[in-house]
This record gives C-alpha cells, structure tokens and sequence, in this order.
C-alpha cells in the first residue's frame, strides 16, 4: 500500500482509480464513497495500522460508465495506470511493484471521450479571474478541451452572470480569495458548475502571458490581439489547470477568439429561466426554443447552433450576413438538399482531432476523419458550381478547403472495420504494409492452434464450458467454473482463484503462448508504429481541419435554419441600428411548433407588435388563460432568433437592434436563499431597472402580484413609470391592476393594449388577439370555473366582487394621476446626507487583500487597530 498512499497524497482532492490488472480499485475513504455513489459491493483488503482497508473496484473495460456516474455527482477522478510492463518490474526483485502514475485527473469540464459526451453540447472550462483587487476588472476564459475551441472577453461584476450564464460552462476554475466574497459566492450558487478555486497564486498576469504564448508556440501575441492583465490571469490559470489535469499533456488549442463586451446580446440568467432559450425551467431540452428549431444533421452544427442562441450578435451587418446565407439556401433547393444529405455522413471532426492531439484518439477517430474530410471535400466542389453565392457562403466553401492527399493516405491504411483501441489492433488493412501481413500469418496460424487446444481440454476433462483466455497479467490461461475444479488433473496447475471463476494453466499452453507473443507482439507494435505515423500526419494538417470542421459546423446551422424556414413558413427579419421594433403577424415558435405536433397549427393566432416612437411601452390587460405571457415570451424570442441570424415566425419583422434583453415572466421562489417568490419578483425587477437603457427591450408580467393590492399597485405604477421616463426601452408590460390604463393620458410613449375574450351565453371565449384598448376586467372568477372550482365558491366570489366593486371609488385612477406627478418630476425625498468613509475604510478599500504576504497582513491589521484609536 505504500505506493498507493504516496500516489493518494499527491492527489487528495481526487477519488484515485488505482489500476490492478483488469480493475481499477479503490481503498480506505475513497473504496467507501465510491461504493455508495456507484451502488457497488465495498469490500476489505488487507489491514493498515491494525485496521481492515476498505474496497471496491471497476472493471477497467466498463471504467467509462462508472466515471460518468462520478463525475455527475460532482467527484473528480485521479486515473492510476500501470506505466510498466510486469516483466520489467521483475527484474528489479520478485517482490518488486509495477510503476504506476496518475495519468490525468477527470473533471465535469476536462472530459473528452465520446462516451462521457453530450455529443449536441460543449463542454466548457471556464476561469474567472480579476486584476487590480476588489475593484478591478473581470476576465472570462472558457475551454472545451473536446474541441479545442478557447474564448476570452472582459466583463464586470455586474455583467459577469449574463456572461457566465451564456457560456455556461460545466466547471469554473476561480481564485478562492473570490469565492470568499459573500457577494460573489452567493452568484456562483445559483451556477449549475463545479466550482474549483485554485490559491490566488495561480492568477499572476505574468505567468499567464508566458502559459498562453507557450501553449500557441508563439514568441509574440500581437497577431491574436490585445490582452488586458485581468485576460492574461484567466486565460493563465485555466492552461495551468489543464496541464495539472492531463498531466503536462496539452491538448491541441485552437487561437484565443476575443469577444468584446458589446458584441452579442447580454441576457442575463433569470431571463435565460424565463424565456426557455436552450432548457425549460424544469431543465429539460425537450420544449425550449433549442429543441424547437434544431434540425442540425451534426453534433459540432447542433452545439454551433447553441451556441448563436445564447450569443445573438449586435452588428447588423454581422447578421445580415448570416440571413443572406439563410436566404440564399431558402431559394436553392437542391442546393440545400445536397449540402444536408452530405452533412448527414459527417462525423464529429472537432472532437476525434482533439482526441488525437491528447494521445487517446483510436483507429475509429482516424476513420471519422478520413469520412469527415471526404465529405469536405465533396461539398467544396458542389459549392464551386454555385456562381452567386453570398459572401458568408463563400468563405465557408474557402475553409472547407483540399485534403485529397489525408484522406487518401488514411483510406489506403485503415481497414474496413475497425477496433475502438488500437491496442486491440487488426486496423490496418491488408495489403498496406507486408511485414505486417507476414506476422499476421504466423500470430493466426498459431490461434487456431489456441481453439484446437480449447477443445481437447475440454474434451479431456468433461468440461464443455472450458474456455482459454488472455489477460496482461497472467497471460493465457485455462477458465472453468468453481464447481468443476475436482475435474482438473495434475497436468493443469492452478493459477488463480475468483469469485465466480478457477484458473489454470499448462505446459502446453505456455510454450503456444510464447510463439503466439512473439509473432502477435511484434505484429501489434508493427502496427502501432504506423498509428503513430498516421497520428502525425493528422496533427500535421490540424489547422486546415479545424477550418474544415468549423465551416462544416456552419454550413449545418445555416442549411437547418434554411430548412426551419421553408418548413415553417418564416421570414427574414430586417435589422437595423435604429430603436423601431415592429413585428407584423408575430407567432410563438414553441408553442406554434407544439400545436402542429398535435394537429392543430390552424389554432395558433398571430399577433402584431409595434413598439416604434410614439408608442415604445405597451401595457397590456386582459384576463388570465388569454395569451398574455405568451405575447410578451414571443416578440422576445423573435429579436434573439433575429440577431442570432435566423429567419423568425412572423409574417414581418423590422427590428433595431437590441443590445439587453431583461424578462421578469413567471413565479418561483428561491427558498435556499431565503427568498420568497415576492422578493425574487422584486430582484429580478431591481435589475431590470438599473441596467436597462435606451436599446434594450424589456418584458415584465403582473409586477406586484406577490403582495398586497394597493403595494402591489404602487410598485406596478413606479415601475411603469421609471421605465417610461428613466429607462426609455422598449418594452411589453403585462398587468391586472387595469388603474394603471390611465397613466397613458400623461405618459405619451406608453399604449394600451388588450388582449380580446368574449362570453358566449355564460361562458368565456378566449380570442387569443391583441388589439388596443385596455380589459375592464381580468374574468378570474370565469377562468376559475374552467380551473372546476366547486360552484359555492364560485357563487361566493361573484357575490364579494360584485360588493367590492360597488364601494369602488368612481375615478379612483383618474383622480390618482392627476393628483400625483409623473416620476421623472417627482420632488425627491429628503435624504440624510451619508457620512463620508472613515480612515479604516479608506485604507481597507486600498489595500489589495489578495497580494499581501502574511507579514504585510499583519502590518496591515496593525494600523488599522492605530486609525481606530485616533
């Protein structure tokens, strides 16, 4: 156990999979965790200082199961291979123990095999890092070791959830001084990541330069841009802990791509909740707008697409670069169906490179590339018969580029069917290479020698279920059945007992396995010298696949959205730098997409919305079950599919760019936190308000619900006008108090709007139709019926109702906007003027609490305690 410890100390952190022959096993506190999370048998192996060592073990073969099963529950898993061959081991002492290593250590954001994948979503790394202590600036990495791809942006703490919240990575490396701060703590809980702070150490600014060029091979950065010191330390620490992960292995990295601030919509995290972008709020892809307008044929299209939802562009021309690549394969039919049936054959060529840059690619990712390449390749000649392609679609075809040469290397080498490890090999073809073929003859000839030998044992000994095996350890050997060891003579020595098995072995078999070894050993190590060589030769042309990968992934968002458009009848939205947003025939796309899974696509009823000057806030009425919040959830899922580069479900749209999208939709409380649903009602409020300017577009529903009527009114009508007068969005703002109607007699941008029902003797007819006005009333008692209310109470509540609205005041509303001035006009309240900061807060502010050594700590505490006396 003593090599076992030493490894476990270094890795303290990690359940460490400590191989044995065919198992990992796994002992003391982790044998015992492990054994509860995997359901599996923990057992006892040994003593250590005088105590029974607690264990459990995976087979090696079915270690990614168990892995993936860890790794959800938020473990970290330290690999313990055996990195020397036993007969080596030997030499040193017969009591001599095989070396062993850590090898890498599996985490939620450095998984990279196809098993333990979402094969539709990226697996991102994320680091945070500041520079310049508690007031400096942010930097977000992120890094999907599964493809290379590696992002960079600057942020603030008050940007920094919408960012997080679009990259939504799988783990988030972080210095643990910023984890100690109870202000950014409790915004990292309400992140569905691993979080894992490293000491502050690792987010020098300097180091972080020299990691990044050192990971690029470059000397100099300029050609990838400028780097802001707070960049430097995230992209730094997140190498740092790649290399600490895969062991001083990196993976291929593609260029750092920086992306501004300013550059993609900023949607923050409850408005993600709320809108149901690429999760419904149960957290389930089926039923968000993802899943809704997904018809990507590829993995690395599907995660592109993902990806577009969650980042919608601001530039218009930006955009309207992708609507014509959207529109041009629209209009060419045929063009659009070639490009989609050779889509159809394209494996994931991001993910089987990156494999093979890590060393753990196998005969099948060289396979995946050669089929991925060829399909390039026939989809660049197929677009150079295209004589008008838009600019997007060009430099697509560009990229796609020529591996004539790779793949006709890889298809001469490989053999048809092939093994996932090239271990196991028999993946080069035949006729490839003929000193392999010669081993391979001696290697056959002698197995059938090994089933001719299987069948005599079995015949001499009555055991019909005698079989011979192979394992690394014992070599091959003789397995029967516990209950059939009286049939076994002296010939066959015992070699091993397990639970459910007997092992044996045999002169005979011994001298077989040595002629065996000797032509399949060398045969297997023929073949993996040319792995390594095809290996090479991949990694040679690694930039030219990358492009060739990326610009498939795009041709398969552009060709689907193309598709999703035809299919569904959408249109191309036009956007603009100004602040108009009309939208003529508007439909939801999830709910329209839902009713024609159902049969009823006729029953979907388009609206039209028009926030342009004159009327940029909308107040909207009408009774519960009409369509409200469905109104207000389209109109914004149109300006994220517009600036995302779709085509939109409306029969017109006409958009100025939206630069922050706020939803406030729905209730939920946040009991962890302590948060009634009022209060995150009134937070998620509190942030819409201070963050939204002039191009945002703004969608709130039943603002003040959550109290008491008259508070309820009062924040409703404040609210209404801070974003009339303050705020100066666009903006859809669903109410019952109808008191808030009359506002619009002295707020000029702010419309009324209703939506329409009718009663039809006795019952309530819901139209689903927008139109202006305002509702008279919201029909609860009438949607409560429908709801199958006991007719008592609904009796009941008719009887109140009618008593409470004959002891309305007459005018109540009118009376109050005359009687109240409008916000931006409002006197405000006398205030008592703050005291200015202390002495003891001047310095604490100053002072960088991450950068001090202990002794400057100390001095540090020191005048403090002297600024509190004086």
């Amino acid at each position: 156990m003593a090599q076992y410890l030493s490894i476990k100390a270094a890795y303290p952190d990690c359940v460490l999979f400590y191989r044995m022959g065919d198992f990992y096993e796994l002992f003391f506190e982790d044998a015992v965790k492990a054994a509860r999370a995997l359901d599996i048998a923990l057992t006892k192996h040994g003593e250590h200082d005088g105590e029974p060592i607690p264990m459990c073990g995976v087979p090696v073969h079915a270690a990614d199961a168990y892995l993936s099963r860890l790794i959800r529950q938020g473990f970290k898993v330290g690999v313990c291979e055996q990195v020397e061959d036993p007969a080596e081991a030997k030499k040193r002492g017969s009591k001599s123990v095989v070396r062993r290593e850590v090898v890498r250590v599996v985490t939620p954001g450095t998984i990279t095999e196809d098993s333990l994948l979402d094969a539709r979503r990226n697996n991102y790394l994320a680091a945070l890092a500041q520079s310049g202590g508690s007031d400096g600036q942010f930097a977000l990495a992120w890094l999907d070791l599964s493809t290379g791809e590696f992002g960079l942006t600057e942020t603030t703490q008050a940007g920094l959830a919408a960012d997080l919240a679009r990259v939504s990575p799988r783990e988030l490396v972080l210095p643990e001084g910023l984890l100690a701060r109870a202000e950014m703590r409790a915004m990292f809980e309400q992140l569905d990541t691993a979080l894992s702070p490293l000491p502050s150490a690792r987010f020098d600014s300097q180091a972080g330069e020299r990691r990044l060029k050192a990971a690029l091979g470059v000397s100099a950065l300029d050609a990838f841009g400028h780097f802001s010191r707070a960049e430097f330390c995230a992209a730094g620490a997140l190498l740092d802990y790649v290399d600490l992960t895969q062991c001083g292995r990196l993976p291929r990295l593609d260029p750092p791509v920086k992306q501004p601030p300013l550059s993609v919509m900023a949607i923050d995290p409850a408005t993600r909740r709320n809108l149901e972008l690429v999760e419904t709020t149960s957290g389930q892809r089926d039923g968000a707008l993802l899943d809704c307008i997904d018809a990507t044929l590829t993995g690395a299209g599907a995660r592109l697409l993902a990806q577009r939802l969650q980042a919608p562009l601001t530039d218009p021309q930006a955009i309207a670069a992708r609507h014509d690549a959207v529109a041009y394969l629209v209009d060419t039919t045929r063009l659009r169906a070639d490009i989609r049936a050779a889509l159809g054959k394209v494996p994931d060529l991001a993910r089987a490179l990156s494999r093979v840059s890590l060393g753990r690619g196998g005969p099948r990712d060289l396979s995946s590339l050669r089929d991925g390449l060829s399909q390039a390749g026939a989809l660049r000649q197929r677009l150079a018969g295209e004589s008008a392609l838009p600019p997007e679609l060009i430099s697509l075809r560009d990229a796609l580029g020529d591996h004539a040469v790779l793949v006709q290397s890889l298809s001469e080498a490989l053999a048809e069917e092939l093994p996932l490890m090239q271990r196991d090999g028999n993946f080069v073809r035949a006729g490839y290479h003929a000193p392999l073929d010669e081993l391979r003859v001696l290697r056959d000839e002698s197995r059938r020698h090994i089933a001719a030998l299987q069948d005599r044992y079995a015949a001499d000994t009555g055991i019909s279920g005698l079989k011979i095996r192979h394992n690394n350890v014992l070599g091959y050997y003789i397995e029967i059945t516990p209950a059939h060891a009286p049939k076994m003579g002296q010939q066959y020595i015992h070699r091993q007992t397990m639970a459910n098995a007997m092992r044996y072995a045999t002169p005979e078999l011994g001298e077989l396995e040595s002629r065996i070894s000797q032509a399949g050993d060398r045969a297997l190590a023929m073949e993996l010298e040319i792995f390594d060589r095809m290996c090479s030769e991949v990694l040679g042309n690694a930039q030219s696949i990358t492009r060739a990968a990326a610009a498939l992934a795009a041709l398969d968002v552009a060709s689907a959205l193309a598709e999703l458009a035809v299919q569904r009848r959408w249109v191309r939205p036009q956007i603009d730098d100004s602040l108009r947003f009309c939208i003529t025939g508007g439909r939801h796309p999830v709910v329209e997409s839902a009713l024609e899974r159902a049969g009823q696509g006729e029953r979907f009823v388009a609206n039209d919305c028009d926030l342009s000057e004159g009327q940029k806030l909308w107040l909207l009425t009408g009774p519960n079950m009409a369509g409200k919040s469905t109104f207000l959830r389209q109109n914004a899922l149109i300006a994220v599919l517009a600036q995302m580069g779709s085509f939109v479900p409306a029969m017109k749209a006409e958009l100025g760019v939206v630069d922050r999208l706020f939803s406030r939709v729905g209730a939920a409380d946040d009991l962890a936190r302590g948060r009634s649903t009022f209060m995150v009602e009134m937070v998620e409020t509190a942030a819409i308000l201070h963050q939204s300017g002039s191009r945002a577009l703004v969608i709130l529903d039943e603002i003040g619900r959550g109290t008491a009527t008259f508070d309820g009114l009062s924040i409703a009508w404040a609210v209404v006008e801070y974003l009339h007068e303050k705020n100066r969005c666009r903006g859809l703002f669903a109410t019952h108090y109808h008191e808030l109607t009359a506002l619009s007699e002295k707020l000029p941008q702010l419309s009324n709007h209703t939506l329409k029902v009718k009663e039809w003797e006795g019952e309530l007819v819901f139209l689903h139709e927008v139109g202006p006005g305002a509702a008279d009333r919201s029909y609860g008692i009438q949607v409560a019926k429908l709801a199958g209310l006991p007719d008592g109470v609904l009796q009941r509540a008719s009887e109140v109702l009618h008593a409470l609205e004959q002891s309305d005041q007459t005018g109540r509303s009118a009376k109050l906007v005359d009687d109240l001035p409008l916000f931006s006009l409002a006197a405000p309240a006398k205030a008592v003027a703050a005291a200015p900061p202390s002495e003891v807060e001047g310095a604490l502010k100053k002072a960088d609490i991450d950068a001090l050594s202990p002794k400057q700590a100390l001095d540090l505490l020191y005048q403090l305690k002297a600024l509190i006396k004086t």
